[in-house]
């Protein structure tokens, strides 16, 4: 056994590991005692069930998400927070399906909520558009990185050899699927073409339609 003192701090840092590699099917309170070197009830003593476990991993997930600065405006601070969770759940992404879906969140989850509803509502917003900000920005990060991690390829290059894979195999249906065709010869195919700069475009129509709806309120206690 593992002479190093076990702490939740290092059980959650070898958790965090486990799951990045192997999901969290790949997850399991044995095999993370047996990769730490410890019994299982001495496990259990930093983290009474795997909900415990689970808890702690999300709320580092959190703490990895850069949130807005004092004073920022808010669509440079929405667009670098959204380019931050974005990034977080690429590192991390069996989190897609757990980040808001704890019921006892820890101090880097709250911590990341009050920053973001506090630089909303500092920005004016009334409390029903900081719903629909917080709300819309989250849909947009989550649903593209659900799309991003299913996708099988991971860069430009794997990109366009699928590409050229699959234009290969349609050799002979070019003419039933002209637009497909297209679209692939014509923009997936061409140097320099990225996937993941998709990302981007799609954050600014967001922030812009937010801009747009966004009517400052009266400024409140709240936000002084």
């Amino acid at each position: 056994m593992s002479r190093t003192a076990l702490t939740p701090d290092r059980a959650l840092d070898e958790a965090m590991t486990l799951a990045d590699a192997d999901g969290l099917s790949g997850l399991t309170m044995r095999k993370l005692a047996r990769q730490l070197g410890v019994e299982a009830m001495s496990l259990y003593y930093h983290f009474p069930n795997k909900d415990a476990l689970l808890d702690g991993m999300v709320d580092l997930v959190f703490a990895e998400v850069e949130l807005p600065r004092p004073g920022e405006p808010w669509q440079p601070a929405m667009q670098r927070r959204a380019e931050s969770l974005r990034a977080a759940l690429l590192r991390h992404p069996w989190a897609v399906e757990l980040l808001d879906s704890r019921k006892t969140p820890g101090a880097a989850t709250l911590t990341h909520h009050e920053a973001i509803i506090r630089n909303l509502r500092e920005a004016n917003f009334s409390w029903s558009m900081t719903a629909h900000a917080f709300s819309l920005i989250d849909a947009y990060v989550f649903g593209f990185v659900i799309q991003e991690i299913q996708l099988p390829f991971d860069t430009p290059e794997e990109s366009q050899d699928l590409a050229e894979d699959i234009m290969a195999g349609m050799a002979d249906m070019a003419a039933a699927f002209p637009y497909l065709t297209a679209f692939t010869m014509e923009h997936v195919m061409q140097p320099g073409y990225n996937y993941s700069e998709e990302f981007v475009y799609g954050l600014q129509l967001v922030l812009q339609g937010l801009r747009r709806d966004h009517t400052p309120a009266e400024p409140t206690a709240d936000s002084r």
